[in-house]
């Protein structure tokens, strides 16, 4: 293929852009700020399940009071009740016997549901200050994930900058050249990262292998407007006065 030199050169050129493109698709995957949001939403997750599981004990632990305030009741009504049978003196002495034993059975039944009501009351207060650390460190996470997005957002922001200024650059570019040759360099920039490089002191700009004396001997005698490539990678070698052919 012939292409005159200018041209050719040229290829340097794009060949640069599409480096800075690879570097920028590169730092998208590798985002410092990106891996930070990774993590902290993982640490958001942790303390919200955190927080969920001590609301969970909390209901649970409410339930329970409820049922023991509802024991405690029943069982203080059923203590006035036989009081007020007692004091009332219409018991004959079996039940007046009856009623006094009971009364003592209820007041041992009472005041183990009032230890318990009070064990579970406890454990709520220890509880409840979990649930508000627990809230805390949410809150922060929170904060915290969302400062690390707005970074992260700044600095896709700054790579989407660069990358439609790379690919303006291209486009003013790729008009320059025959299709042909365009087509020889992209397919080789897909397969091998790099489509053209500077032949430069006997090595390929692109896979930075020396080239035999005898191979380069060639090259020198090859017409400028020549398209030649690399024996090694496959690359276009651009010939400039910087190759010391």
């Amino acid at each position: 293929m012939n292409v005159e030199p200018p041209i050719q050169a040229k290829l340097l050129k794009l060949a640069a852009v599409d480096a800075e493109l690879t570097r920028i698709a590169h730092r998208r995957t590798v985002l410092p700020e990106q891996q930070e949001v990774t993590r902290l939403e993982a640490e958001r997750n942790a303390h919200k399940d955190a927080a969920v599981a001590v609301e969970i004990v909390l209901d649970d632990l409410d339930r329970d009071i409820r049922k023991l305030e509802g024991e405690i009741e029943a069982v203080r009504k059923r203590e006035e009740r036989d009081r007020g049978m007692l004091t009332s003196g219409s018991v004959g002495a079996k039940q007046l016997s009856e009623l006094q034993h009971e009364l003592g059975s209820l007041e041992r039944r009472r005041s183990v549901l009032e230890d318990d009501l009070l064990e579970v009351m406890e454990r709520r207060e220890a509880s409840a200050s979990d649930h508000d650390h627990a809230g805390a460190r949410l809150s922060k996470a929170d904060d915290d994930l969302e400062t690390a997005k707005r970074a992260r957002d700044e600095a896709v922001a700054d790579l989407d900058v660069a990358q439609n200024r790379c690919d303006n650059d291209r486009a003013g570019l790729v008009g320059a050249f025959p299709d042909d040759l365009l087509a020889i360099y992209d397919r080789q920039r897909t397969q091998h990262g790099v489509g053209a490089a500077l032949l430069q002191a006997r090595r390929c700009g692109a896979c930075r292998i020396e080239i035999d004396r005898g191979e380069i001997a060639r090259i020198a005698k090859t017409a400028p407007d020549v398209v030649v490539r690399c024996p090694e990678c496959g690359a276009i070698m651009v010939r400039t006065k910087e190759s010391g052919l």
